[in-house]
Parts: structure tokens; C-alpha cells; sequence
């Protein structure tokens, strides 16, 4: 190997750019933070280096490019980096560790209409990389990755076959890096990987994985990251001849009901507040919005949907896993989920539940037949570590 060993995990949006600076093979963390709101001139920023304090502070950001090369210049410079990590979400026929290339990239534009929020500022903020620092490796795992070897059974479609074989018409899978952290620190901590294990990542966006000794074989997404489980301000599940309903019937049209089914459904649409933050509904259900309330109970049932489903799937299950941060931080939710389960042994411990924050810890209880477990994400390690093979499979030939 080379003898640089750092690896910098950049997670882009439109508008924020946040990264972890690892050191590899160690996995040490040497610095993390993030600037939100870049394009304005009032830019939040926030850096930690080390076990020292964060320094915070406001300025003025036009672009990515501005962003970067402050964090450059607060982390001493890039010369030492051995490559830069990135979790992007989906391309056209491309999946798993992949060095962020124009081919790959160009996949990626290729599905850019199915992940309107996602792709385009990760394939600006690559090239940006590529631009700014040529000969710097830009390494991507794709969030799918996790999901390559799931049964056909699972994903595809019944749609005419010809779909899935030109078109790439079928079901995927995100959010691939949490669950494979969850549920690979899941098998540490129990000593083996031979479990029925059902992940659920529960955050800003939401979804549900089952995995069988180590291995993904469902997931609650479909095609794209606007389906499954109604997250923040995306629909989640809807029926297609809905949309064709309301696009040429009611004549609302394509773009305006594409924009709704995007940013204005999910938590945000059901609750009829201007957010879809869980806490906000948890707030204004607790001073009587029904609509908030209504909108939190359809949020759990269609989780416990997903549960229920993988259990037939699975015979069963060993784990239950809750992670991000809804269900590392909200214990009634957790409570939620798992009322009512104890047709398949499944028994909650209502103090531990009620006891744990954003904590790895068992809220099951002695005797559950299925043990409950929050276990906090890490998506940037496995950024950082399968980069790091990328670059080892490279050198070696």
C-alpha cells in the first residue's frame, strides 16, 4: 500500500457538505464536521479535530468548491490523503465499491429522474473532487451494494420482463452501508453471524432490511429511494394509477405532482405541518393535532408491515435492531413498533427501552425469544473501509 493512509468520507447534499477523516487501517477517527446552508452568506460551520472542542463559527460559502477548500485548509491540507469516500445512492446497471469515474458517474446521470435530490449534487460534488484534485481516488460504495445478491423473488416487479432487462425496472435497496454496520456489529456483539436479523433504520428517510447470516435478502424499498416507508417529505409506497389520476385526470400535471410525491408527502404531507421532523409531530400530537397523530400511527404500521412480512420470510427472526436517529432516540416509538408481538416470543423491556438514548444496548427482556437491540449507525466507517480495499485490490494487481 501506499504510504498515505487517510481516508476523507464526504457525504454531499445541495446545499451542505460534512466528512469524517479517517486513518486506515486503525479506522481512528481524526476529524469530522460539516457546513450547511452553502450559497448563502451566513454558512453554519462545524469542525472537530481529534478529542479537542469543535470549532463553530458562520461564514460566507458561494459553492461546494468554497466549502471544500476551507476544509481543506482547516485539516492542514490534502496532500496526505489516500483517497476520498463517497456513499452514493444508484446508477444505471452499476452497483457495489467503485472508483467514481466519468463511466460511473454517467450511470449515475442516467437515473438522475428516479433520485431527483440525490444524484446530481453527488455527481457535482465528485467532479468537483476530480477537477480540484486530479489523481486523488474518489471511491464510492453504492448504497444498493448491499443489497446485489438478494433472490430474484424479492425484487422483481410484475411488469412486462422487458422492463427489468432494457430499462432496469425493478426493486433495489438503500441505505445498504447502515444496515451492513448494524447488522455486522449485531454478529460481533452476539459472537456470531449466523442470525435471522431485521434492521430498521429509522431517520430522516427510513427503511426496513431483513438479513440472513450476514446477507441481505429484502428490504422495504422498491425502485427508488421515494418508496417504501413514508419518510420525512417523501411519499414512500403509492399506487401508481393514483398519480396517473391526478397528473391527466384532475389535470394537476406531471411536475406538480412529482414535486408533491417528493417534497411535500411522507410525515410533512399526512401531519399538514411544514415539516416532516418527527419531533415536531411528536410536539403538536401532544397538544392535540390529530393529523400529527394520525401521521406518527401510519408511520408505525407501515414499519410494523415490514416486520411482519420478514418474519413469514424468515421463519422467524433472532435480532431486532433499531438505528439512526428516530429509533436510537425515541423510545415510545420503539414501544410502538414492538406492542402487541408477543404471538412470536418477542417481550420488550419497558425500563430498559424507556433507559436508553443514542446508546449500543438490549431492550428486550431475559426471556424475549427475539432479543432487541439499538445499535447506533456508522455508515462513513464502511465508506472508509471498503475504499480502503478498493485501493489494496488495486495495488495488488
Amino acid at each position: 500500500m501506499s504510504a498515505k493512509s487517510k481516508i476523507l468520507v464526504a457525504n454531499i447534499g445541495s446545499t451542505s457538505f460534512k466528512f469524517r477523516l479517517f486513518e486506515m487501517p486503525t479506522e481512528r477517527v481524526l476529524a469530522r464536521g460539516g457546513i450547511e446552508r452553502i450559497g448563502s452568506a451566513d454558512c453554519p460551520y462545524s469542525i472537530t479535530v481529534g478529542d479537542g472542542p469543535a470549532k463553530k463559527g458562520t461564514a460566507p460559502f458561494p459553492d461546494q468548491a468554497a466549502a471544500i477548500r476551507f476544509i481543506e485548509s482547516e485539516l492542514g491540507g490534502f496532500d496526505d490523503l489516500a483517497a476520498v469516500g463517497f456513499k452514493p445512492v444508484m446508477a444505471k446497471g452499476i452497483s457495489g465499491t467503485q472508483f467514481m469515474e466519468e463511466p460511473v458517474l454517467q450511470a449515475m446521470e442516467d437515473f438522475n429522474t428516479l433520485l431527483p435530490a440525490h444524484n446530481p449534487p453527488y455527481i457535482a460534488g465528485v467532479r468537483l473532487f476530480n477537477a480540484l484534485y486530479p489523481g486523488l481516488p474518489c471511491i464510492g460504495t453504492f448504497e444498493t451494494a448491499f443489497y446485489d445478491q438478494v433472490p430474484v423473488s424479492t425484487y422483481r416487479y410484475p411488469v412486462p420482463l422487458e422492463w427489468e432487462e432494457k430499462h432496469g425496472v425493478r426493486r433495489y435497496g438503500f441505505h445498504g452501508a447502515s444496515h451492513r454496520f448494524v447488522t455486522g456489529r449485531c454478529a460481533e456483539l452476539r459472537g456470531t453471524d449466523q442470525l435471522r436479523i431485521i434492521s430498521c433504520h429509522l431517520g430522516g428517510s427510513s427503511s426496513i432490511a431483513a438479513v440472513v447470516n450476514g446477507k441481505a435478502v429484502n428490504s422495504s424499498w422498491g425502485m427508488t429511494a421515494q418508496s417504501g416507508l413514508p419518510q420525512n417529505n417523501r411519499v414512500g409506497d403509492f399506487d401508481c394509477f393514483a398519480l396517473i389520476y391526478l397528473a391527466r385526470d384532475l389535470g394537476l400535471g406531471l411536475d406538480a405532482v412529482e414535486k408533491a410525491l417528493t417534497a411535500g408527502s411522507g410525515l410533512k404531507g399526512m401531519s399538514g405541518l411544514p415539516t416532516g421532523d418527527v419531533r415536531d409531530l411528536l410536539e403538536a400530537a401532544k397538544n392535540g393535532n390529530a393529523n400529527a397523530r394520525i401521521a406518527m400511527d401510519v408511520f408505525v404500521a407501515q414499519i410494523r408491515k415490514f416486520i411482519g412480512q420478514f418474519l413469514v420470510e424468515m421463519n422467524g427472526a433472532d435480532v431486532l435492531i433499531f438505528t439512526a436517529g428516530i429509533a436510537e432516540n425515541n423510545a415510545d416509538l420503539r414501544a410502538a413498533v414492538c406492542a402487541n408481538l408477543d404471538f412470536c416470543g418477542l417481550e420488550l423491556d419497558p425500563d430498559a427501552n424507556a433507559a436508553t438514548g443514542a446508546t449500543e444496548t438490549v431492550i428486550s427482556t431475559p426471556s424475549s425469544k427475539i432479543e432487541v437491540r439499538v445499535i447506533p449507525t456508522n455508515e462513513e466507517i464502511i465508506i472508509a473501509r471498503n475504499a480502503w480495499e478498493k485501493l489494496k485490490e488495486k495495488e495488488e494487481g
